[in-house]
């Protein structure tokens, strides 16, 4: 199933990405992994949350910022390659946390954007993670997620393929085979 359909089976519209908040970009690519850059749980036009786990939020709130973190994250992906069908595995998450010193339920709140992953991609929504607890974060938000991703080859356009004349095979000219007589008087020549 391809992508676009799962997340319109799951209910899921793809809005704009957020814009950086800085001297960066949404997305590098080098060879076939993207390296996307740490995203929040703002949507464009809504008020960035603002707290910590432990003291403002529960864990059931951190699940959903985390969730709409990585719906962010899938909208630059969405913007830097296309095509979502391009993703050939999500390789690492790093989810952070803002929340108290004794906090410790940062898998837990990380598990928004992972268990999303795997609903979206299946298996190769599966990936590598590192869930950790920050003091403070950008702007005050609860959550931020950055996401390596490994991604197939952009496909040549149907068009440019089917316009492309097929190769012709080269085949080498025949030898021409020379007369008898004329072996034998270049051989005399030689002797002389």
């Amino acid at each position: 199933m391809k992508v676009e359909e799962r997340l319109k089976e799951l209910g899921i519209e793809l809005t704009r990405p957020t814009t950086p908040m800085g001297s960066y970009v949404n997305a590098v690519r080098t060879g076939n992994l993207l390296y996307l850059a740490g995203k929040g749980p703002g949507l464009p036009g809504k008020p960035l949350p603002v707290g910590k786990l432990g003291r403002d939020f529960s864990i059931d709130q951190g699940y959903g910022f985390a969730r709409d973190t990585g719906l962010s994250i899938l909208a630059a992906l969405k913007e830097e390659l296309g095509d979502l069908d391009r993703v050939k595995r999500i390789v690492k998450v790093l989810g952070m946390v803002n929340a108290t010193s004794e906090y410790g339920s940062q898998p837990e709140v990380i598990n928004g954007c992972s268990d999303l992953f795997v609903e979206v991609f299946g298996e190769r929504g599966r990936h590598a993670r590192s869930a950790v607890g920050m003091g403070s974060l950008p702007r005050g938000i609860p959550v931020e997620i950055e996401v390596i991703v490994e991604i197939e080859e952009e496909p040549a356009p149907i068009a440019a393929v089917a316009a492309k004349p097929a190769a012709k095979r080269k085949v080498a000219p025949k030898a021409k085979a020379k007369p008898a007589k004329a072996k034998i008087k270049s051989a005399k020549a030689k002797k002389r």
